[in-house]
């Protein structure tokens, strides 16, 4: 019979994100993007977000090594709609400006 792992810290409810218990806005994804992509240790995650323990940190990534699949999933979707809504973005005045003075310069020489 499987046994179900539990990950201190950690709450992990179907069809949600796994999260921080004492601070559900955290996402697991959120501490392992700090430590993926900006290579951020434990300690300078705990250090950047002093809200956090060390324990904390330690079980998210725990649960990402053993769940790594789903937390990429959850991190390509979100990469994927933010590149989706810049794509639908309407132009802002300024960057319309900037592209402005852009094409400007480049006929200027």
């Amino acid at each position: 019979m499987p046994v179900e792992l539990t990950y201190p810290h950690i709450v992990k409810e179907l069809g949600k994100s796994a999260r921080l218990e004492r601070h559900p806005r955290t996402r697991v994804a959120m501490i392992v993007t700090d430590y993926l992509g900006r290579g951020w240790s434990a300690e300078e995650i705990v250090r950047q977000y002093p809200y956090l323990t060390l324990a904390e940190v330690h079980a998210a990534l725990a649960y990402y090594h053993d769940h790594h699949e789903e937390i990429d999933r959850e991190l390509a979707e979100e990469e994927a709609e933010v590149e989706r809504l810049r794509q639908n973005a309407p132009e802002t005045p300024l960057l319309k400006r900037l592209r402005a003075l852009k094409v400007q310069r480049q006929r200027q020489g």
